[in-house]
């Protein structure tokens, strides 16, 4: 078991954007621009595409990846590739990708891989980037990590903390990006767990982690990548691909 996959959960339904992984951007479906960062990287054994709609599931095969059915009573894309996993025994870490996300970048999928494979005592890692500016870090739509002096995670909290009372000492935010990386048996187990009292609070799944006292290694990066969550996000992404072409073009 000590191969690699990276798995991307799909659905069709979502309140803000209905039909979002199959949503055109510079004519081409945000799910499949994320699939394409995802299988160039080289240390994932396999890329699946997990889903619980015929009309990804068509799509995605269509463009030649692999692809899951699972069950539409999921609450979470962690319950989903979980279900994916239970069945490919031949897994061993297990990289939970977003779906929404289409820059992120298949050498941080490496990191995560490269993590785990070699640092025994590390079962979750995920990724942290400092906010670009103090107005994101003060957004509770914007997920932040504390991280203690061992690189792991202390809270995942939407609002920015510690309050800075001593302001001679300086800050930084981390906006955490949801993408995690498991080994077989910690995934297993964070699925078994019933949901928490700060998870419920926070609406984060991720403190059940914490709260049941597994830790979660945060590799740090210079940058993240964006994410979709509306179809403004998505003319926005358009724009900042068609300035990127431009400049290549040069």
């Amino acid at each position: 078991m000590s191969k690699a996959v990276g798995i991307i959960p799909a659905r069709w339904r979502s309140t803000r954007f209905p039909g979002k992984p199959l949503h055109l951007i510079a004519n081409k479906p945000l799910l499949r621009r994320v699939w394409e960062r995802c299988v160039r990287a080289k240390e994932l054994d396999a890329v699946i595409i997990a889903t619980d709609d015929m009309r990804i599931a068509k799509a995605a095969f269509d463009w030649g990846a692999e692809v899951a059915m699972t069950s539409p009573k999921h609450q979470s894309g962690t319950d989903r590739i979980a279900e994916v996993v239970r069945k490919a025994r031949q897994f061993g870490y297990i990289i939970n990708i977003q779906g929404d996300e289409p820059l992120t970048e298949s050498a941080l999928l490496n990191r995560f891989v490269e993590t785990l494979r070699s640092n025994p005592k590390i079962d979750i890692v995920t990724a942290a980037h400092p906010f670009e500016n103090a107005a994101q870090a003060s957004s509770p739509h914007q997920v932040k990590v504390i991280v203690d002096l061992n690189g792991n995670a202390l809270y995942f909290p939407r609002y920015a903390i510690p309050f800075p009372r001593n302001r001679s000492v300086p800050l930084k935010y981390l906006r955490h990006q949801g993408i995690y990386g498991f080994r077989r048996k910690a995934l297993l187990d964070f699925v078994s767990w019933k949901p928490t009292p700060l998870e419920r609070a926070e609406s984060l799944e991720q403190l059940r982690v914490l709260e049941n006292g597994v830790k979660v290694h945060v590799l740090l990066t210079k940058h993240g990548s964006p994410g979709v969550d509306t179809p403004a996000d998505a003319k926005a992404l358009e724009r900042k691909l068609a300035r990127a072409e431009r400049r290549n073009s040069r």
